[in-house]
């Protein structure tokens, strides 16, 4: 069986490592794939770049993915992931800081499987972790993928 994958889209230092405390901390042990821009995540997705010859059959069971994000944001990640039909059933769960309504809309008008703000505090945001960790690793069934 192939290992579980979380692709975690995060250009901030300090979240990246607050997200593998909070994994830590609530027993997620699910390979943690980190892309820090929406350029490197579509290149881990396609096989392109660095990611060149990576197994495609192996795609992430969960994308959480940020919005505010260099090269490419994560909405135009969101929208490439969608409109490609190996990738359109992955799990993508924002995880974000941004407040703007305009944000929650766009990303559920591009297919979004859920919007969450980041909790500021680390108690709080390993709770929220924990939580988007049994429920879309544990309790949801995940779509087959299109071959």
């Amino acid at each position: 069986m192939k290992p579980r994958i979380i692709l975690l889209v995060e250009d901030n230092p300090s979240d990246v490592a607050l997200t593998k405390r909070a994994f830590e901390k609530e027993n997620i042990s699910n390979t943690l794939v980190v892309a820090e821009d929406g350029k490197e995540a579509l290149d881990y997705l396609f096989g392109k770049g660095d990611w060149e010859g990576r197994d495609l059959t192996n795609q992430p069971t969960l994308i959480l993915l940020d919005l505010k994000l260099p090269v490419i944001d994560g909405l135009e990640v969101l929208k490439q992931i969608r409109a490609n039909e190996s990738t359109r059933r992955l799990l993508v769960v924002i995880l974000t800081s941004s407040v703007e309504e305009q944000d929650i809309a766009r990303s559920y008008d591009l297919g979004v499987n859920s919007f969450i703000r980041k909790p500021v505090d680390f108690h709080q945001f390993s709770e929220a972790i924990k939580q988007i960790g049994l429920y879309w690793l544990v309790i949801n069934e995940t779509p087959p993928l299109k071959k």
